[in-house]
């Protein structure tokens, strides 16, 4: 979120302008040369105009109607009168927090809002890079990208799959417009090349795939053609480059400070691609394209085949997760869970081995390594060329680790070391390496793989890290992400995901996270700041903007059905009577099958994840043909623990506004792990906000009150939802290799069912009828005197004292008791007669809780869901079963966000707010650097050091140093500066460090040297081929030392030319130690350096040197 640029800001050109001010691409002038070919207004203006239209007529007409008289059709759906419970509010009933702008994070920029998981079936996201101008994202069907000039933009009218166009697919119709890839494999990770406008991907199948920044294949000015047509988004583009990289599938990939791409696999596998290969190959033509794939399949380098055969190479044989370049060394760091591998970057030697405890590991003891014993197995089939470990050996190591992992699991619980398991890495600018473990904790370790100290501030898995300036941002499981200093310090932290974060990245001045739900949410990495207040009160003053209500009808009916098995006409009598105007039907039932065999064998299926019988499915497909299933209601997901059953049918006309099924079940039986009785839930997202209905069947029995507040006070702080596994969308579960996590509160020892916006509690609560006999209750019913019934009706006793459905409400009862019943009597003659004459009861109930904090309110994003009751009535006329059916049918108003209105409010604030762009210029400022020289003359094997000075007194300045090209020197003719991979130095020099920060009026020393690499080694195979002398020319590289302040992307340019004189090596620099002649370009000698203080003894001794 950097501010608009000004001439002073930095040395760039209008294109970098062009990608760094989005808002002025959002609001064109009409004098803008680049905007001549554009049609203003533009189709998706018009569409958001429209939108934000309706948004407001939508308002008014609520404001209107609260203070008009209801006309004649809302008397006649009026609502019902209710009882509501004591004791919510408070505690574990406290409803959930929720606002225009949500309360408890800064203000974030909706990328991709949140998609229905039913949406996104293989094709979720599993990672996120930054360039300089767009955000790649790697999916389950290829990769896709977002470009930063569009990001507050939409979709024009007609774009989305859902709404008849063509070129939006279901569940991005309120993202950023993007562009996606073609069908690939799943691609599992990304690196960016800003240097040469490539992305790398690397993919399941084990291959890497090469993707121009521009859309392109790379061919022809075609594809740029392309990319002008407002159509663009629609076509899919194509890789560059792709070739069989790996046997297994590409985990990880890293480009090195020499321009190297690296990449790993199973088993311990790193291969590099050398540059020089990946650019000839890149640059071929269409038809040269095979030469291309297989000049770079056998030009890689095989990283094991340089070790030693006396047991180094047995040690890497753990999966390679994590590939890191530390370019302020030139190293690069490997990973797996438990042990770490530093390489430099240039001789690709490996430098150390060691494990997450810092030990260095002995090369002899192999199955000392905790990943190795897994591992060795796998490896050697994926790769048996590349292992020198024995059958013997193996079997050896497979049994100790067994047995380990035995040994642990006794000691401690079944977590034993895995709780130290690796699960992300990073690299800071002041050149530190941070780890992340499974347990949550936080290892700081220095660049020589030295352990420093250790935090932890959130009990959950470390998901992924992501740094800039003096900042680390640290993703969890839990969907928490927090900021920390570079020291380790907390600064902040907030639940960005109601899901996992799996990656993040930085762009545009904004730190992004990807969830594990797909959804992608931005900040501006000031936050937490003095700029969130200010977006916050600006958002939510323009919430009826962006604020849509929709309104629907939700039939929720319950029965227990006593074992027994209902015919057509009943069903239809309870359902389909009333199902044509709803748009939601959710059903419980209560003992579809009892019998101790069923439920001993129900509890062991339980226990190893399956559940449901052939009776239920009996009554699913019943419900199924009652409600015309397939035509005009899909049923979208369901649960069976024992006898009960829980099941929810959509509208087909609204079934891609309801999505996320989650299921759970919790036991209150014996022991509370018999499912005889219990409860079973479902929760759904309708309309992004959060709705869970749960079926009970509660303790039986007159007197056992207490037991059945114990059972509604056990299930509803238990219940904990995950994914369905009987459904066709199930095999999303699947997805992903992050762990479910069940809620984002569970830190808090908050319910999950607490952070629901709507609950619904149907089902067999068993409550009775206190202080009253048979007959009295008999003749009361058959008087229809309901009033005094309802005074000793025990649950209505228990919820105005607070004791059970603490703040839940129920809408009058005005029909008969529920139980019990003989079997096929009609009429309320069919009351139990039998020996034992139990007493009427309103056993089968229905309640609910809204976001309602009082009995008036109007629905709004404080308040996204109010309910009301319409019918609340018990099917008499059912004789099948002991009890009575009973429905309920809600009217409820649900209050939503159009994200694609509220992100461009958003952008229009950021850039029209002066408060904010006075905040932005002030605390994206770069601060004032100088450089002691811009011509270094190196000599072989010469060592140089150039002075970068920080003028500011209070901020500090973080430099990162690239290489913008190399060349010849024949004849003083320069031949054209050739890039090499992402700014990647040549290898005959040595820059350290590359990057780092400078504090305020300091100075860092980089040094300069050459690196005598006289000889080059083509790589065939893995296996060095031919090997020929260095030219003896003089060479130049072209430096850029870019200068940006803590909370700016934007930079300042320092160019730097360095000349090696290859010619001047029969007089080597070091020959003369004690020269005191003029320093050839203008550059100090690190012998002949001195201490300078402040910035302006550099001045003084740079106007010495030019002044002789």
């Amino acid at each position: 979120m950097d501010p608009p640029f000004t001439q002073n800001d930095v040395v760039s050109s209008s294109h970098t302008r062009h990608h760094h001010s989005p808002t002025l691409m959002y609001f064109p002038s009409s004098d803008d040369d680049d905007d001549n070919d554009t049609v203003s207004p533009s189709a998706a203006s018009i569409h958001s105009t429209t939108k934000r239209l309706d948004c407001m007529l939508q308002f008014l007409d609520r404001k209107l109607s609260t203070s008009t008289a209801p006309s004649s059709d809302h008397t006649r759906n009026r609502p019902m009168p209710e009882f509501v419970a004591r004791g919510g509010g408070t505690g574990i009933f406290r409803l959930p927090p929720r606002a225009a702008v949500h309360p408890l994070r800064p203000p974030s920029l909706e990328l991709r809002p949140h998609p229905l998981r039913e949406t996104q079936v293989g094709r979720f996201l599993r990672a996120i890079s930054g360039t300089e101008s767009q955000l790649w994202a790697a999916s389950e069907c290829g990769v896709r990208f977002w470009n930063f000039k569009d990001l507050y933009s939409s979709w024009g009218e007609g774009d989305g799959e859902g709404e008849g166009g063509s070129g939006v697919r279901v569940g991005d119709e309120e993202s950023v417009p993007f562009r996606e890839s073609v069908w690939t494999s799943p691609a599992m990770c990304l690196v960016a090349d800003d240097g040469n406008k490539l992305v790398w991907s690397g993919h399941r199948d084990g291959r890497i795939r090469c993707w121009a920044m521009d859309g392109g294949d790379g061919d022809s000015d075609h594809d740029r053609v392309v990319l002008e047509d407002n159509r663009k988004l629609r076509s899919p583009f194509k890789e560059c480059l792709s070739w069989h990289a790996h046997r297994g599938p590409v985990l990880s990939l890293t480009i090195t400070s020499y321009g190297d791409l690296w990449s790993g696999s199973e088993g311990g596998a790193i291969k590099i691609w050398p540059w020089e290969a990946l650019e000839k190959s890149i640059h071929l033509t269409r038809e040269e394209r095979h030469m291309a794939v297989i000049m770079v399949e056998r030009s890689y380098v095989d990283l094991r085949s340089h070790l030693p055969a006396n047991g180094s190479n047995n040690m890497l044989t753990s999966d390679i997760k994590y590939l890191v370049c530390d370019n302020s060394r030139g190293n690069v760091w490997s990973a797996g869970y438990f042990s770490f591998a530093l390489w430099d970057a240039r001789t690709r030697e490996l430098l150390k081995v060691f494990n997450t405890d810092g030990q260095i590991e002995n090369k002899l003891e192999v199955s000392s390594i905790q990943d190795v014993s897994v591992d060795l197995i796998s490896a050697s089939r994926k790769d048996k060329t590349q292992s020198s470990v024995g059958f013997f050996q193996r079997s050896r190591n497979a049994i100790m680790g067994a047995a380990d992992a035995v040994r642990r699991v006794a000691a401690k619980g079944g977590l034993g070391d895995d709780n130290r398991r690796t699960e992300a890495l990073v690299v800071t600018m002041d050149g530190m390496i941070w780890t992340g473990c499974l347990s949550g904790l936080l290892v700081q370790w220095d660049g020589n793989g030295n352990r420093i100290q250790d935090f932890i501030y959130h009990p959950f898995a470390v998901q992924c890290f992501c740094t800039f300036g003096m900042q680390i941002w640290v993703g969890y499981v839990s969907g928490t992400v927090q900021v920390l200093d570079l020291k380790g310090n907390l600064i902040g932290g907030w639940v960005a995901h109601s899901s996992p974060i799996l990656n993040m990245t930085i762009g545009s001045g904004y730190i992004f996270a990807l969830a594990n739900h797909g959804g992608i949410r931005g900040w501006s990495i000031t936050s937490p700041g003095p700029l969130d207040s200010i977006l916050r009160s600006e958002l939510s003053g323009k919430e009826f903007l962006y604020t849509k209500v929709e309104k629907l009808k939700i039939l929720c009916g319950t029965w227990n059905v006593g074992q027994g098995k209902a015919s057509q006409d009943s069903l239809t009598s309870w359902l389909g009577s009333v199902a044509s105007d709803v748009g939601i039907v959710v059903v419980g039932l209560q003992e579809v099958e009892m019998g101790a065999g069923f439920l001993a064998m129900s509890a062991a299926k339980e226990t190893v994840g399956l559940e449901g019988s052939s009776v239920g499915q009996w009554w699913l497909d019943m419900i199924d043909k009652t409600l015309d299933e397939g035509s005009t209601f899909e049923r979208v997901g369901s649960r069976q623990l024992a006898g009960m059953v829980i099941a929810v049918w959509v509208k087909i006309d609204i079934r891609f506004n309801v999505g996320d099924v989650d299921v759970a079940a919790v036991p209150c039986g014996f022991g509370r792990a018999i499912g005889n009785k219990g409860a079973v839930g479902l929760r759904i997202r309708v309309y992004d906000q959060i709705m869970c209905f749960v079926n009970c069947h509660f303790a039986a029995h007159l007197d056992a009150v207490n037991r059945r507040n114990s059972d509604f006070d056990h299930v509803y702080r238990t219940m904990s939802f995950g994914r369905p596994t009987s459904l066709s969308y199930a095999t999303a579960a699947g997805t992903s290799s992050v762990p479910i996590f069940r809620g984002t509160n569970s830190a808090e020892g908050i319910p999950e069912l607490s952070e629901a916006d709507m609950i619904v509690f149907l089902g067999d609560f068993n409550y009775r009828l206190d202080g009253i006999s048979y007959d009295e209750a008999r003749d009361f019913v058959s008087q229809r005197c309901f009033d005094w019934l309802r005074e000793r009706d025990q649950l209505r006793a228990e919820m105005e004292a607070g004791n059970v459905f603490q703040g839940m409400r129920e809408a009058e009862i005005t029909f008969p008791p529920t139980y019990k019943f003989e079997r096929h009597q009609a009429g309320l003659a069919g009351y139990d007669s039998g020996e034992k004459k139990r007493i009427p009861a309103w056993c089968d109930r229905i309640l609910y809780r809204d976001s309602r904090s009082s009995s008036v309110a109007d629905c709004s994003l404080e308040r996204p869901v109010i309910a009301s009751v319409l019918q609340y009535e018990a099917c008499m006329d059912v004789t099948d079963s002991d009890h009575k059916p009973v429905r309920c049918i809600f009217s409820t108003d649900i209050a939503r966000v159009d994200e694609s209105i509220r992100r461009q409010e958003f952008g229009e604030i950021i850039e029209s707010n002066e408060k904010i762009r006075c905040l932005l210029k002030e605390l994206c400022k770069i601060p004032e650097t100088i450089i002691s020289t811009n011509n270094i003359i190196l000599q072989n094997q010469d060592t140089l050091i150039l002075r970068v000075t920080n003028k500011c007194a209070d901020e500090e300045a973080f430099f990162e140093i690239r290489c913008e090209g190399q060349c010849t020197i024949t004849e003083d003719l320069v031949s054209n500066h050739q890039l090499r991979g992402s700014f990647g130095f040549p290898r005959w020099l040595e820059v350290i460090p590359a990057t780092g920060i400078i504090k305020p009026d300091h100075i860092a020393e980089v040094s300069v040297h050459h690196e005598e690499f006289q000889t080059q080694e083509e790589y065939v195979d893995g296996i060095v081929q031919n090997s020929w002398c260095e030219d003896s020319r003089d060479k130049e590289a072209l430096l850029f030392v870019k200068v940006h302040g803590k909370y700016t992307t934007q930079t300042r340019n320092h160019s730097v030319r360095v000349h090696h004189c290859y010619s001047s090596k029969k007089n080597p620099i070091g020959s003369q130690p004690n020269s005191s002649g003029p320093v050839q370009g203008g550059v100090l000698h690190r012998s002949d350096f001195q201490r300078l203080s402040s910035s302006y003894d550099v001045v003084d001794q740079l106007q010495k040197l030019h002044n002789p």
